[in-house]
Order: C-alpha cells, then structure tokens, then sequence
C-alpha cells in the first residue's frame, strides 16, 4: 500500500488488487460485504496511524475512487470545503459500534454522485466463469455467436474464460447473454486479477471465437 500525506490532515491511500488479496481479501468482497469492507479499511488506517502518526480520533471524510487495478482513497479530519462528495465516518472508542459507512457504500456513492465520473458512463459487466472441464469450453464456443470480449485462462486445474459485455448491451441483454454462458460453466469468485498473476493466459483476446475455429 502506498501512502502520500496531503497535509496535517489529508491522507492518500493507493492499494492495488493484488495487495487486497495478498491481505486475504478479494475484489468482489470489498465492494458488496460490508464487514470484509469495513476490515480492509480499519486495517489500512491502522497501518496508516503507525507509519504517519495520523491520529483517527473524531470524524473523517473519505473519498473513494475505484481504478482499473486497485483502489485510491483520500482520508481527511475535520471539515473540508472543496464541494467532492465525501462520506463521514466517525471514528470512536469502539469502531464497529460508531461506523455508519464502509467501503461499499462509499463506491456506491461515488458511482451515483459523482456526475464527472467515467465510472457513470461505463455499464459494462465483467464476469469470471469456470469450466471443469476443456470440453465444455468447446461447446460453449460452438453455441455462442455473440461478438464478446473474452479471454482464455487456466489457473489450478480449472480453466477460466474471463467475459465482458459492455455498454451496448442493455442490462437485460447482460443478463441473458451471462445465463447462457453460466449453462455451460459456472461463474467464479476468483479474480481476474489472482489468475494473471498466478495462471496461464492461454488466448489474451477473442478467446471464444478463437476456440472455435480451432474445434470446428
């Protein structure tokens, strides 16, 4: 994790996926289970109180921005008048009984009020699915015509295609493209992230259509 000090009374945090998981969390558990939320970041601001002297007494306001491969948050005391959305998060004695919001609800914020956000306009849906079986990547890649962005990757015996349908796509449309996919394999809670860095990349782009020229 690295850690900037802004002023007497601003921190910058940066903490890559890859750090979130080394720390024993991951990626989807952060943004939508509040308690591993919660812990990821009390267990950041301890790190940030022993090696800044950043005292966590009273209220803070954080922002959180979600980048493409980790998290950047911005931790402040007191009142702040620059007008960016903030959450306030008082900080007492006990922690767990005075916390009012946590990491999910800060992205969930950001991503609703944060009108200059790119994070707004991008409604694409990426989906790692796990096949047991290299066979039923074949069939997945003979019965979908649909022109996706897939990639091919196999990390402890099990192969992975890693799936995004982007913004063209209505929610519905999303959806029912995903439950066609999810016949053949099952959707995991591995990270795309842990897969690159540990498994094989077997086909970077076009995985589906690739597979099934070579099958044919």
């Amino acid at each position: 994790m690295e850690i900037e000090r802004i002023n007497d009374t601003t921190i910058k945090l940066y903490i890559t996926y890859h750090d979130i998981e080394r720390r024993g969390f991951n990626k989807e558990e952060i943004w939508f289970n509040r308690e591993r939320g919660e812990e990821l970041f009390f267990e950041m601001m301890n790190e940030v109180s022993d090696d800044e002297k950043f005292e966590m007494n009273g209220p803070l306001w954080v922002q959180v921005h979600a980048l493409e491969k980790g998290l950047e948050i911005i931790v402040t005391r007191g009142q702040m008048n620059d007008g960016s959305v903030k959450l306030e998060i008082p900080l007492g004695n006990d922690q767990d009984d005075n916390v009012d919001s946590n990491i999910v609800d800060m992205l969930d914020q950001q991503f609703v009020e944060d009108d200059d956000s790119d994070l707004l306009k991008d409604h694409s849906l990426s989906v790692v699915i796990g096949f047991r079986d290299f066979e039923d990547v074949i069939e997945l890649s003979k019965s979908f015509n649909v022109d996706v962005d897939t990639s091919f990757h196999h990390f402890e015996n099990t192969y992975f295609i890693y799936v995004t349908l982007d913004d063209s796509y209505s929610d519905d449309e999303q959806d029912n493209l995903l439950s066609r996919m999810l016949e053949f394999g099952f959707e995991s809670d591995m990270t795309i992230h842990r897969i690159e860095e540990y498994g094989n990349t077997i086909i970077k782009e076009r995985a589906l259509e690739t597979i099934k020229k070579q099958f044919a």
